[in-house]
């Protein structure tokens, strides 16, 4: 049950970095694209942990997806897309330092555990 609650609490944090990376560039991903963006980078990473996949390419292969669904959900320009990304990827590294130090959560970068 622990496993399915930590899946959910993954979704949920990679969604609301790109809600809010994307809110402070643009007019913003509307909540559900931002849903569908995390649950498919944390599924894809989740199906490459299960596949017994060595941690960097668990890491690496949601990168693709989510470059990819947050530039076709967020319609703007490249540079945009850009800006917003990294932005994004900002947020998700702050989000995962609070929750892996203060609260033990270390599936959002399992290699990178700081607790």
């Amino acid at each position: 049950m622990r496993y399915y609650f930590d899946f959910f609490l993954a979704i949920l944090l990679t969604a609301l970095s790109y809600f809010i990376g994307s809110t402070l560039l643009s007019n913003g991903l509307p909540i559900w694209q931002a849903l569908i963006i995390g649950a498919t980078v944390v599924l894809l990473g989740a199906i490459t942990e299960a596949l017994k996949g060595p941690m960097w390419l668990i890491i690496l292969v949601p990168f693709p997806i989510g470059m990819l669904s947050l530039f076709l959900f967020l319609n703007e320009p490249w540079l945009t897309w850009l800006l917003t990304y990294s932005i994004t990827l900002a947020i998700y590294s702050v989000i995962h330092v609070i929750m892996s130090l203060f609260f033990n959560f270390h599936s959002l970068i399992p290699a990178w555990k700081l607790s």
